[in-house]
């Protein structure tokens, strides 16, 4: 069975060979410099994957420039946010006090993203309705406010890897809760083969003329991302630098498609 999103594909080699050499030199300088990993730079990093989310929607919307838009596609965004987030990082770590380093670079990547979310507008200004993924969002800080309550009363130790635990079940909840919105709501149907296939049993079952399809996703992303939680608790006592990167990666691939489709959805629901 394919596991890869529809439309998951490497860019041509021009592009593709830039992307190399842009994430060596950005790695090296990272290994060189040793920038000082906290929960809290680690968390400014999340504007910077509602920027990967936002040029990805003007990507499958085909509103790039053709010159960029391959930079924008799956898996190429996540590198080229990746290579920009980390190369600021690095370079506010030589420039900056660092005191103020997770504020500037929250601060870039909330104006970047902003900016490109402001594209995603454009696109269509008369098209645009807010109100599904307002609610969307609202759903997803009750969900994964109430998970997150109940996790730590029950394994305490996982509040060990909070804030980045705690964004974590947030991201996956949102991915979560926008997938079921686009499927039962609005008609869109799913990329990803192995979420497709869970929602697909899902719509099998008595519930769906009741409840719908997704809500099966949505009870899986909130028991993956607590399992992922607890399991990365120890490693938060013993290495927190560590396990706050990891739980970034993770929150990642939860935090940045929903974002997406709320963005989606805003503009083409």
């Amino acid at each position: 069975m394919v596991i890869f999103p529809d439309g998951f594909a490497l860019p041509a080699i021009p592009y593709l060979l830039t992307i190399i050499f842009a994430s060596g030199v950005v790695a090296y300088a990272a290994i060189r410099q040793r920038p000082t990993v906290t929960s809290s730079r680690v968390l400014a990093l999340a504007p910077w994957m509602a920027l990967g989310a936002a040029l990805h929607v003007q990507y499958v919307l085909n509103a790039l420039p053709p010159a960029i838009r391959p930079l924008a596609g799956t898996p190429a965004v996540y590198a080229i946010v990746t290579i920009a987030a980390i190369g600021t990082w690095v370079s506010l770590d030589l420039l900056v006090t660092s005191a103020y380093i997770a504020q500037i670079l929250a601060g870039v990547g909330a104006v970047a993203a902003l900016i490109a979310i402001a594209g995603v507008i454009a696109i269509n200004p008369t098209s645009l309705r807010v109100t599904v993924s307002i609610i969307g969002i609202g759903v997803s800080v009750i969900l994964s406010g109430g998970v997150w309550v109940m996790l730590t009363r029950i394994v305490p130790k996982t509040q060990l890897t909070a804030p980045m635990g705690t964004f974590a079940v947030f991201g996956h909840t949102l991915d979560g809760v926008s997938t079921t919105i686009g499927i039962d709501l609005l008609g869109f149907g799913e990329r990803t083969p192995l979420s497709a296939l869970i929602i697909e049993f899902a719509s099998g079952l008595p519930t769906d003329a009741i409840i719908g399809s997704g809500w099966l996703f949505v009870v899986v992303k909130l028991l993956i991302a607590s399992v992922v939680v607890w399991v990365f608790a120890d490693i938060a006592d013993t290495a927190p630098a560590q396990s706050n990167i990891l739980l970034a990666i993770i929150s990642a691939v939860g935090f940045g498609p929903g974002v997406h489709n709320l963005l989606l959805f805003s503009v083409a629901g």
